[in-house]
């Protein structure tokens, strides 16, 4: 029986999981959901046996000093509780940790036990992953689940994914089994530039969980490392032409692929989300409300979708 001493009542609250590992191409997941703590001054409540999912040669501990006195920090997986405030406050669940080792069935189900416990109403698995596209366009996140009515009403891909999975496909599956709404969120990571950090990856998956929650997310630095990272990204590429025409090539190919997207609904979306960033009205319309969240510097300039 899980037991969550001095944790209070929950408002409407969605629990946001990230994993560190095979589902976190540049870090970019698990960096989101540690953002999210950042920025909102997310407190650990509770956290699994790390004995019982993680191997510790290959998730080795780590060895700290705190006033002189040495002590170890071991692989596991935490979860702390953050509330975003506003016209309708509610509450977030995050969930940050490793791909588990071992016990996945085991692992899902203690997650799934805690979101019963604390009367999560959707979970949100973030994730990211390494594809053919070019670091000079907005990061291309898909929202997918399992559960079709879900994916209708969010406006969500219904996944048909076959093949390896990892904790993030498991875990949405657990949730489905369970009862439990579920979506994933996946940003894509250029190939040839996967090593962490990626803020700019990071940055659309918060811009996407936003949306999706209909909530303001305070960005803090991430616009400007979003942008600097481009910047010498650009740098790195335009000093190696086999690069810098691999680039182009992929620019073509995004370019052509979106054309349609670059029209009607696709823009109506854009200015919406700018608008909503600033609280202005939208032409004709009547004066927008406060945003839920805030107490982070707003960025002058959307670097990222």
């Amino acid at each position: 029986m899980i037991e969550l001493e001095g944790v209070p009542e929950l408002i409407d609250p969605v629990m946001v999981a990230a994993f560190e590992g095979w589902n976190d191409a540049g870090d970019a997941a698990s960096t989101a959901v540690a953002h999210l703590e950042r920025e909102w001054k997310g407190e650990v409540f509770a956290a699994l046996d790390a004995e019982d999912y993680y191997d510790f040669q290959v998730n080795r501990p780590t060895v700290f000093m705190d006033a002189g006195v040495r002590k170890i920090t071991w692989p596991t997986t935490r979860l702390s509780v953050v509330r975003v405030g506003g016209d309708k406050p509610r509450d977030l669940v995050l969930v940050r940790g490793i791909e588990p080792s071992m016990r996945w069935r085991s692992f899902c189900n203690e997650l799934l036990g805690f979101a019963h416990e604390l009367g999560v109403e959707l979970v949100v698995i973030l994730g990211a992953l390494l594809g053919d596209t070019p670091h000079t366009r907005p990061v291309p996140v898909s929202g997918v689940t399992s559960d079709p009515d879900l994916a209708q009403r969010m406006d969500l891909e219904e996944t048909k994914y076959e093949g390896p999975t990892g904790i993030v496909g498991v875990l949405q599956e657990a949730c489905t089994h369970a009862g439990v709404p579920a979506v994933s969120l996946w940003a894509a990571v250029p190939h040839y530039v996967s090593q962490p950090p990626n803020p700019k990856a990071t940055l659309a998956l918060l811009n996407r969980l936003e949306d999706l929650l209909d909530l303001r997310i305070p960005q803090g630095e991430l616009p400007e490392d979003a942008r600097a990272w481009q910047v010498g990204v650009d740098q790195l590429a335009a000093e190696d032409s086999e690069v810098a025409e691999y680039v182009q090539t992929l620019e073509e190919a995004r370019d052509t692929a979106e054309l349609p997207e670059a029209s009607g609904e696709a823009i109506a979306r854009e200015f919406e989300r700018y608008l909503r960033r600033r609280d202005v009205s939208p032409p004709g319309g009547k004066p927008r409300p406060p945003a839920s969240g805030g107490g982070g510097k707003e960025d002058e300039d959307d670097a990222e979708d």
